[in-house]
This record gives structure tokens, C-alpha cells and sequence, in this order.
């Protein structure tokens, strides 16, 4: 088990269809006034303590009073996610708040379900999730041990696989959203691997204006889900 913290991860933790379960749940008194109505619905008993204490269970100063025991992240088979039509892939994107971030968009946006790589890349962690707003608590992610041989068999399942990178020639906006869709996004400052790159169909950018070279990931990531968002909306 472990800990998760903030007000908005546990309204997300306590709505229904969260994939995790809430086994304790500890307020301050502030919190416990604003959280009321959700923790009542939860059916949840609460426990009282000072913010030191919350801070001490959650690990974190940006708890906001709140501090839930939840099982471990339910990561779901890379299989699963064949069957979905909008998929994310995260290429080694190491921070755990762009991962929360970019988990937050794809599920605003419609996305089904997002990859990250076994290795070299930030996991569904406390951090991730209270950046995510929990949002991965509602989103299906997966563990794969090799982007590029994933991103192959997505292809041989009908996928357009679409790699977001500065320098290329194609602009975000000009993709053909419809159908089975996979958005990859490189790490922070080296952006795609040259393997992963070369698997994608189509490598698009974001054009800009002035010095600015490029976007954080998260922001990069939110730009073109809404755009395929745009696209598929009747």
C-alpha cells in the first residue's frame, strides 16, 4: 500500500469507476470541512490530525490536509490498451509531475489510456498523481518493456502512430486524428529516442513564433490531444 495526498486526488480517489480503493483516509479539520459530502458518500471512517501529522503520512508538504491509504497502482496489461482508439506513449519523460500532467490531459481530452516504459521513465507515483489532479486514478496505464516493439505491434493493429518533435515538417494540426490513434512524446530536453522516432508514421511539431525552441512535454502533450480531441468531437 501507499500514501496519496491532496484534496482533488481524493475527490477523484472517492467519485465512482476510481481504479484504486481507499482504506484509510486522515483530515485535518479544514479538509475534513471541504471533503464532507465525498468522504460521506465513501462510506469512509475518518481520522483527525494536525498538518504535521498528514505531512508525515504523506511525505509532502503539498498535501492540503488530506493524506489517503490506497493499494498499489493497478497497472494494466499493454494488451489491454490495443483495443482503445487514443493512446499516449511516453518515451522516458523522467519528471513525475509532467507525467501527472500529461495523464491529466489525455483524460480530459478522451484519451483512453496511457504507456510508459518499465525503465528510465518517472512511474505512477504519489507525485505523478497529485499533479495529475487524479486523474490516473480514472486512466488505464501500462508497463511496457520496449517502446519501439510496442509501438510496432500498434501499428500492425491499425494504429497511425503520430511522435511529437520540434524540427519536423508537419504541424500538429494538420494529422488525421480519426481512427486508432497513438501521440508519443519524448523526454525532457532530448525529446525522442532516434529509434522511436524512426517507428513513428508521421513526426509533427507545434509551430512557434520568437526564441521560444520548445514546449515543456506536458504542454506539448495537452496541445495535441485537444487538438485530436477537436478532430473527433461530432
Amino acid at each position: 500500500m501507499e500514501w496519496l495526498y491532496g484534496r482533488q486526488v481524493a475527490r477523484s480517489l472517492l467519485m465512482p469507476g476510481a481504479r484504486r480503493r481507499v482504506h484509510r483516509i486522515v483530515l485535518t479539520a479544514s479538509a475534513r470541512d471541504d471533503l464532507a459530502r465525498e468522504v460521506a458518500l465513501g462510506g469512509l471512517a475518518l481520522k483527525l490530525a494536525d498538518s504535521h501529522e498528514v505531512e508525515e503520512l504523506a511525505g509532502a508538504r503539498e498535501h492540503q490536509g488530506v493524506a489517503l491509504q490506497v493499494d498499489n497502482y493497478p497497472y494494466v496489461s499493454p494488451d489491454e490498451l490495443i483495443k482503445h482508439d487514443l493512446v499516449v506513449v511516453l518515451d522516458e519523460v523522467s519528471d513525475p509531475r509532467n507525467l501527472g500532467a500529461v495523464a491529466r490531459s489525455a483524460l480530459a481530452s478522451g484519451a483512453d489510456a496511457m504507456v510508459l516504459p518499465k525503465h528510465r521513465s518517472a512511474a505512477v507515483t504519489p507525485a505523478a498523481v497529485k499533479a495529475s489532479a487524479g486523474a490516473t486514478e480514472h486512466l488505464r496505464v501500462a508497463h511496457v518493456t520496449n517502446v519501439t516493439t510496442y509501438l510496432t505491434e500498434l501499428k500492425k493493429q491499425g494504429f497511425w502512430v503520430y511522435g511529437a518533435a520540434g524540427d519536423a515538417q508537419t504541424s500538429y494540426t494538420g494529422l488525421d486524428y480519426a481512427g486508432k490513434v497513438a501521440l508519443v512524446f519524448g523526454s525532457e530536453g532530448r525529446g525522442l529516442r532516434p529509434l522511436v522516432a524512426r517507428t513513428c508514421d508521421v513526426l509533427a511539431a507545434i509551430p512557434m513564433v520568437g526564441p521560444v525552441g520548445s514546449l515543456n512535454v506536458s504542454v506539448a502533450a495537452a496541445l495535441f490531444l485537444f487538438e485530436a480531441r477537436r478532430h473527433r468531437d461530432p
